[in-house]
């Protein structure tokens, strides 16, 4: 579970960072990386948002603790 834990911050800190470019400078960091595969630049906005739901799952169980 721990792995799991690292992969969703990774995952969500990429997506901040890439939100963050595109509030600031309308700079897509995914687009600008991996343009030439679309498919791919779909599968990592999935995985950052299967990340967030991962993340808002558990804190939402720890606050119901």
């Amino acid at each position: 579970m721990n792995v799991l834990k690292h992969l969703v911050a990774i995952l969500l800190i990429i997506g901040g960072l890439n939100w963050g470019l595109v509030g600031l400078w309308n700079f897509d960091l995914v687009v600008w990386l991996l343009g030439s595969w679309p498919t791919l630049v779909r599968i990592v906005y999935d995985l950052v948002g299967l990340a967030g739901v991962i993340a808002l799952i558990e804190y939402a169980m720890k606050v119901s603790k």
